[in-house]
């Protein structure tokens, strides 16, 4: 099987995992905008930030057959410093129309205060002007009421629920994101958030429509493989394997397809690895033999 991971933060991420997730099958991959564990102090770390993302990442990921797209927002967690959110926001702009962005995002809400739900909407307006899709952060806590706030604030701009992903589900919120016609992704964790023997159970209870598993791998305790080993759980489980390939293939590339940036055609082919290949004069070899011309194992 093929998987699709649309949330996985692989700056965090070593090149061993990049090789580990080939390897299982993974062949794309969106890496949203998010906070990295302490707080950014002026806006160059931003830009910094956001070229990585555009740049460096996708040229690493391609290095080992991933296809990488990327999602570019103020995270809400960074929205309470508002005269530095008023600076990013204006970046907004130059990087969420660029070659490989799939979506604004991830935004949404942390602590679900007004300085969220200000940069909350100002990137739901620039999104629906520019016909984008949304990738929304769910907060930890209230995490029901942040979810029915996210899907409410959405609907007031005027963002296309088609369009509106919700991440970081759990069983008290799928329903109601569901029923607004949004996609529901679910974050897997080792110990917290949401595991893979729950989502099972979700994906037995619900279906496989517009349900999304992902990984989310940041910089914590996490597992970059965490959606081909929720697929083999379901097969094993007795969860249809057309059920397991719409969760963690097909559903992700319906939604981020509908960016315009993603040649699906092309996506379906076997990857090609070309190591050869330099990013601003890097390489991610460090002496080792370069693959070049060679395929990638289905």
């Amino acid at each position: 099987m093929r998987f699709f991971d649309p949330h996985i933060h692989m700056t965090s991420r070593t090149t061993d995992d990049l090789e580990a997730m080939a390897r299982a099958g993974v062949r794309a991959i969106v890496e949203p905008a998010f906070w990295l564990g302490q707080p950014r102090t002026q806006v160059g770390s931003y830009i910094d930030y956001f070229n990585s993302l555009v740049g460096w990442e996708r040229f690493r990921a391609s290095q080992f057959g991933i296809a990488h797209y990327c999602a570019i927002g103020l995270n809400s967690k960074e929205a309470n410093n508002e005269k530095l959110a008023r600076e990013v926001l204006e970046l907004i702009p130059y990087y969420a129309l660029k070659e490989g962005v799939v979506a604004v995002g991830e935004i949404g809400y942390d602590e679900i205060t007004s300085a969220e739900e200000r940069a909350y909407q100002w990137q739901l307006d620039f999104a629906v002007r520019h016909d984008m899709v949304v990738m929304v952060h769910s907060p930890h806590r209230d995490k029901k009421n942040g979810i029915r706030r996210s899907l409410s604030v959405a609907a007031e701009c005027r963002q296309p629920m088609a369009k509106l992903v919700i991440d970081h589900n759990n069983e008290e919120t799928v329903q109601d994101v569901l029923d607004a016609g949004a996609w529901a992704a679910f974050t897997i964790y080792p110990h917290t958030k949401m595991g893979s023997e729950r989502m099972v159970e979700i994906v037995r209870k619900y279906g496989p429509e517009r349900i999304i598993v992902d990984s989310s791998a940041d910089w914590g305790v996490s597992d970059p493989l965490s959606v081909p080993r929720t697929a083999a759980l379901m097969l094993e489980r007795g969860i249809p394997r057309e059920w397991v390939e719409k969760v963690t293939w097909q559903n992700a590339l319906d939604a981020y397809a509908q960016s315009g940036q993603i040649d699906v055609e092309a996506l379906l082919q076997t990857p090609v690895i070309d190591q050869s290949q330099l990013f601003l004069d890097s390489s991610v070899l460090r002496g080792q033999k370069p693959r070049v011309g060679e395929a990638v194992p289905n």
